[in-house]
C-alpha cells in the first residue's frame, strides 16, 4: 500500500505534469495566433543615440553599432511609433569607442527625426510613391469585401509594345511602399507596374475573420489586381512578391484562372514553405519542436479555428512549395540573402536544386529580412533585367544602358 507521503507525491508529480501540459498548450496557440493575427506596431528596438546637423545643414543619425547599421547601402527608419520616417544612406563614421556608427540622412519624410527617442531597421527607402520621382495614378481595384487601393506606374514611353505589366505583391506587416524598390527596373523594362493591397494589411478592405491565411485567401486580392491589369490592356504579367508576397505570388500563378497570362514571377526572400520558415523561427525563439508541432496541429485544424479566429484552416500542405516543386511551371528569378533571419535562405537553394529548369537563385551578402536590394540595388536590377531578357516571349526592351527612369 503507498504511504501518505508517496501518495502527496504521486498527486504533487500529477499537478506538475497537468501543469506542464496546459503551459504547453496554451504556448502552441499563442504561437498559432502570432502567426496568423496582423499587427501593424513594431517595438522601437534601436535606440537613436544622437542626431547631428553636419557643416552644409545636412542630418546624421547616431545608431548602436549592429551588423545591419554597419552594412553597406540605403535603408529606413521607422520612429515615432511607425509615424515617422526618414531615408538612412551611406555610412559616416564607425565609433568603436561609443559602439555606435553614424549615417547619412537622406530624407525625412514625416515625423521629427531630432525628437525620436528609438526606431525600427526597415528596407523601404521610400515611404510614398511620389518619392520615386515617377508620374503614377492611385487606382482602386473590386474586391471581395469592397475596394483595395493601388499604385500604377507606367513604363518609359514607347518601350511596352507587348504589353507588359508588373503586380508588385508587398509582405506580411508591411504596406504597399515596401514594394517601391522593384517600380524602375520594372520601368525600364517596358513594363506597367500595378502596386496592390491585399485583405488585413491596413490599406484593403479586411477579410470577414480579420486574420492572415499565409497566401491561401490573399491570392484572391491578387488575382482582383490581374484582372484589372488585363482589363487595362496587359497581355503578360511578371509578379514581384517580397516574402509573404513571394507565398501570394506562388499561388496566383498557380490558382488564378488567367494564369497563362503569367510569364514569371520575381521573388525577394520568399516564403517557399511556411512550415520550414516558422520552425526556423521558433527555434530562433528558443520554443521546443513538440510546441512547434502542436501549434501547426492548430492552424490546421477545423476544430481549433477558435483558438486563432480563423474562418478556415491553414491547408499548410497546399503552401509547400517544396513539396510541391514538381507543379511549378513559371520561370522564378530568386533574390535572397545569407543572413536572413525570417525565411532562411536553405529554403530558397533547395527550390533551384529541386527546379534547376525553372528556379535561379541569386543570392546577396545582407543581414535581415527582405534588404537584398537594399545592400546591392545595382545586382538586384542586373539580375531581374538578365532574368527578364531570358524569359520566353519578354518582347523588346531596352538595351543596358537605354531609356532610365
Amino acid at each position: 500500500m503507498p504511504t501518505a507521503t508517496s501518495r502527496r507525491a504521486l498527486e504533487v508529480g500529477g499537478l506538475a505534469v497537468s501543469v506542464a501540459l496546459l503551459a504547453g498548450v496554451a504556448g502552441a496557440a499563442y504561437f498559432a495566433r502570432q502567426v496568423v493575427v496582423p499587427k501593424y506596431s513594431r517595438r522601437e528596438y534601436l535606440v537613436v543615440r544622437a542626431v547631428h546637423t553636419d557643416r552644409d545643414g545636412s542630418l546624421q543619425i547616431e545608431l548602436p553599432a549592429t551588423e545591419q547599421t554597419r552594412a553597406p547601402g540605403r535603408y529606413s527608419f521607422w520612429y515615432e511609433q511607425g509615424t515617422g520616417h526618414a531615408c538612412l544612406g551611406p555610412l559616416v563614421e564607425s565609433n568603436p569607442g561609443r559602439r555606435t556608427v553614424t549615417r547619412t540622412v537622406e530624407r525625412v519624410d514625416s515625423g521629427n527625426l531630432k525628437h525620436a527617442a528609438a526606431g525600427i531597421w526597415s528596407g523601404y527607402v521610400y515611404s510614398k510613391p511620389e518619392q520615386l520621382g515617377l508620374p503614377y495614378q492611385d487606382v482602386l481595384i473590386p474586391v471581395e469585401n469592397g475596394v483595395a487601393p493601388a499604385w500604377k506606374f507606367d513604363p518609359v514611353a514607347g518601350v511596352n509594345p507587348s504589353g507588359g505589366w508588373a503586380i508588385h505583391i508587398h509582405g506580411m506587416g508591411g504596406k504597399r511602399a515596401g514594394t517601391l524598390r522593384g517600380i524602375r527596373v520594372a520601368r525600364r523594362l517596358g513594363l506597367t507596374s500595378l502596386v496592390v493591397s491585399f485583405r488585413n494589411d491596413g490599406d484593403a478592405p479586411p477579410s470577414y475573420d480579420g486574420r492572415y491565411s499565409l497566401g491561401q485567401g490573399e491570392w484572391r486580392d491578387v488575382e482582383a489586381g490581374i484582372n484589372y491589369a488585363i482589363s487595362n490592356g496587359a497581355e503578360r504579367l511578371v509578379l514581384f512578391g517580397w516574402s509573404l508576397g513571394a507565398s501570394i505570388a506562388l499561388q496566383a500563378a498557380a490558382l488564378s484562372p488567367n494564369s497563362s497570362r503569367v510569364a514569371g514571377m520575381v521573388l525577394d526572400a520568399p516564403v517557399f514553405d511556411w512550415r520550414t520558415t516558422l520552425a526556423a523561427n521558433a527555434k530562433a525563439a528558443g520554443l521546443p519542436r513538440p510546441l512547434v508541432r502542436l501549434g501547426f496541429t492548430i492552424l490546421r485544424s477545423k476544430a481549433l479555428r477558435w483558438v486563432t479566429g480563423l474562418a478556415e484552416p491553414i491547408r499548410l500542405d497546399s503552401l509547400d512549395w517544396l513539396a510541391r516543386a514538381t507543379e511549378l511551371d513559371k520561370p522564378v528569378l530568386v533574390l535572397h540573402g545569407e543572413k536572413d533571419d525570417i525565411t532562411p535562405v536553405e529554403a530558397s537553394k533547395k527550390a533551384a536544386s529541386l527546379r534547376p529548369d525553372l528556379v535561379k537563385l541569386v543570392e546577396f551578402e545582407s543581414v535581415g529580412h527582405s534588404l537584398e536590394w537594399n545592400i546591392d540595388s545595382e545586382k538586384w536590377e542586373r539580375s531581374v533585367e538578365e532574368w527578364f531578357h531570358g524569359l520566353p516571349l519578354a518582347g523588346s526592351s531596352p538595351e543596358h544602358g537605354g531609356a532610365q527612369s
